[in-house]
C-alpha cells in the first residue's frame, strides 16, 4: 500500500509578520498545505487576538491555525538579530503593513532580499505601494467599495454590507497564489522575488466578470443582473425554510423543475417558455415560484427536488452544515489539536479543501497562544540547530483513492 505522502509544501519555511486578516490568511493557506509558518508578533500580539476581548478571539483562531508564534520586539538588538536569523533561512516572508512600515522595522524588501537572495517576499497593502491612496488606511469594507465589487452585489435602494470579510480573505488568497507561483519560478532559476498585491487590485480582479461585461457592453452590471441571468431564486417554504435554485442556461434544468412542481400553469405560461423570456420576466417567475413553494414545508420540497435533476440546496446554518451527510462523507469537519482548555477555544474546524491523491488533512493544529513557541525557537536558533522540527501531520486516505465518481 502506498504510504502517506508528505504535505505539498513540506520543508518550506515561512516567516509571517501579519496582522488582522490579509497577511495571516496568506500564511494560513501556506500552512494548510504543509509549510512551516512562524508568526512573528509584537510583544502585545496581533490586534486580532483581542477582537472580542481576551487574547484568543474566534476571528484570530480562524486565520492562524497550523502556525507557531514568536513574540519579538524589533526595537531590541537581540530580537532584531533573532528575526534576521529566521529570515536568513526562510523561503518566504509575508507582511501586510502600510507602505514604509516594514522599512522602518528593518524588514524592507531590499534589506531582507539582500540578506537572503532566495527569499520570496510577500507585500500586502490596501492600495499599492505608490499613488494618491497609498498612505490611507484600508479595511475590508473600503476595498469592497473602491474596487467596484459592492456596486454589483448591493441593492442601491437598501445598501447593506455582506457579512464575511471577503476583501480581506480574497486578498490573502491572491497573495498565497502569487507566493506559490514565485516558489515555482525560484525552482527554475534559484532566485526569490517580490510578490505584491493590494486589496484594491485583488477585489477588482475578483470582479473580473462584471468588468468584462462593462468593457464589452459599455454599461455597468447591476446588482440584480447576475441572479437574473443565472436564473437563481431564493424561495421560502411553508414552515419558513429557504431553498436556493440555480437553473443556469441549460433547458433541462427548467424542464426538470416543472416536472417536480407539477404545475401546468407554470409550464404553459408563455412568459416562461424560453430562457430569454424567463430572464425578461424574472420577477414574475420568482413570484410564481414563491406562491408554489409556500404551500409545502422545507423537507417535502427537498425530497421532491431530490428526485429530479435540479440544482438546488437549502440555505443552511452553521449547525446544519456540520450535520450535513455530504459534509460528513467528505470529512470536512476535523478536530483541532492542541486547542487551549479555555472558554471560546474551538475544538473543531473546517479542514483545507484540497486533497492530494485521495489524501486529506485529518486535523488542524490550533492557532498559537502569544509567543507559545518562543522558547523552543530561540533555543534552536541559539544552538545553531535550525528551526525545531514539527510533528508529522496526520492525513486520511479517501476510500475511493480520491477519484471522483
Amino acid at each position: 500500500m502506498k504510504s502517506a505522502m508528505a504535505p505539498a509544501l513540506s520543508g518550506i519555511r515561512v516567516v509571517e509578520q501579519g496582522t488582522f486578516i490579509t497577511g495571516p490568511c496568506a500564511g494560513m493557506l501556506l500552512a494548510d498545505l504543509g509549510a512551516d509558518v512562524i508568526k512573528v508578533e509584537s510583544p502585545s500580539g496581533d490586534p486580532y487576538r483581542s477582537y472580542q476581548g481576551g487574547q484568543f478571539s474566534p476571528h484570530f483562531q480562524a486565520y492562524n491555525r497550523n502556525k507557531r508564534s514568536l513574540a519579538l520586539d524589533l526595537a531590541s538588538d537581540a530580537d532584531r538579530a533573532l528575526f534576521e536569523q529566521l529570515v536568513d533561512s526562510a523561503d518566504v516572508y509575508i507582511q501586510n503593513f502600510r507602505p514604509g512600515t516594514a522599512e522602518r522595522l528593518g524588514a524592507g524588501v531590499e534589506r531582507l532580499r539582500e540578506r537572503n537572495p532566495r527569499l520570496v517576499y510577500g507585500s500586502i497593502s490596501g492600495f499599492g505601494a505608490r499613488g494618491p491612496y497609498a498612505e490611507r488606511p484600508s479595511y475590508d469594507s473600503v476595498a469592497q467599495a473602491l474596487s467596484g465589487f459592492l456596486s454589483v452585489v448591493v441593492d442601491p435602494e437598501r445598501p447593506r454590507f455582506m457579512g464575511p470579510a471577503l476583501a480581506d480573505a480574497i486578498t490573502g488568497m491572491y497573495a498565497a497564489y502569487g507566493i506559490l507561483a514565485a516558489l515555482v519560478a525560484r525552482g527554475r532559476d534559484g532566485h526569490g522575488s517580490h510578490v505584491e498585491v493590494s486589496m484594491l487590485e485583488a477585489m477588482a480582479h475578483f470582479a473580473v466578470e462584471p468588468f468584462a461585461a462593462f468593457f464589452a457592453l459599455g454599461q455597468a452590471p447591476r446588482f440584480s443582473d447576475r441572479p437574473r441571468l443565472a436564473q437563481a431564486h431564493i424561495l421560502r417554504t411553508l414552515d419558513g425554510g429557504l431553498i436556493a435554485l440555480h437553473l443556469s442556461s441549460l433547458e433541462k434544468f427548467w424542464q426538470e423543475l416543472t416536472r417536480a412542481l407539477g404545475s401546468p400553469e407554470l409550464t404553459n405560461d408563455p412568459r416562461f417558455a424560453t430562457r430569454l423570456s424567463r430572464i425578461e420576466h424574472y420577477e414574475a417567475l420568482g413570484a410564481a415560484l414563491d406562491a408554489l413553494f409556500s404551500q409545502r414545508p422545507l423537507q417535502d420540497w427537498l425530497a421532491t427536488l431530490g428526485r429530479h435533476d435540479v440544482p438546488f440546496a437549502p440555505i443552511q446554518g452553521m449547525a446544519d452544515v456540520v450535520a450535513d451527510p455530504q459534509v460528513r462523507e467528505l470529512g470536512l469537519i476535523v478536530p483541532v489539536q492542541g486547542a487551549p482548555a479555555a472558554p471560546g477555544c474551538g475544538t473543531s474546524a473546517v479542514r483545507p479543501p484540497v486533497q492530494f491523491d485521495g489524501e486529506r488533512a485529518a486535523h488542524v493544529r490550533s492557532a498559537p497562544l502569544l509567543d507559545e513557541h518562543g522558547a523552543s525557537i530561540r533555543q534552536a536558533l541559539g544552538g545553531d540547530r535550525g528551526w525545531p522540527a514539527l510533528a508529522p501531520r496526520q492525513v486520511v486516505r479517501h476510500p475511493d483513492g480520491g477519484k471522483h465518481k
